[in-house]
This record gives C-alpha cells, sequence and structure tokens, in this order.
C-alpha cells in the first residue's frame, strides 16, 4: 500500500466533528457530561491515535519520516561564511 494513502485516515475525525447534526443532543451522557461534549473530547482523544498511527505507518525501513510529496520547496543547500 502506497504511504501516502495512510493519511486519508485524517479526514476521519474532520468529518465526524464537522457535521454537528451526528452529535447536537444531551443524551446519552457520560458521568453527568452531555454527549455533545464527551463525544467531541472522546475525538480529540482519537485523533490523537490516529495521528501517532499515520506517523508510525508513513515511517520509512530507518525510522526516518517519508519523504514530501514533489513538486513543495526543496531545502537550499547551506551556505558557507565567506559565500555570497
Amino acid at each position: 500500500m502506497n504511504k501516502r494513502k495512510w493519511y486519508w485516515l485524517l479526514v476521519v475525525p474532520f468529518v465526524a466533528t464537522l457535521l454537528p447534526f451526528l452529535y447536537n443532543r444531551a443524551e446519552p451522557s457520560l458521568f453527568g457530561m452531555p454527549f455533545f461534549y464527551w463525544y467531541q473530547l472522546a475525538w480529540v482523544l482519537i485523533t490523537g491515535c490516529l495521528l501517532g498511527f499515520v506517523v508510525y505507518a508513513t515511517r520509512d525501513a530507518r525510522g526516518t519520516p517519508a519523504a514530501p510529496p514533489t513538486g513543495g520547496a526543496q531545502p537550499q543547500a547551506e551556505r558557507r561564511s565567506g559565500d555570497v
């Protein structure tokens, strides 16, 4: 599987919190907290886990992050003090 496909997992929390009709209600409550609040709080934790998984899944064999897609800004070579 192409490693860049793992990034699509990050769309799930975005969509799950983008549509308030999914969670705009008070019941069921959890420890006295209305559903509206604990649903959003749960997605904060889920998103953190998903981010960790995506970072792990997209690392190469050496454990370094995968290279960015081509076409982006490339780092410039370091200049020495005598270069102008």
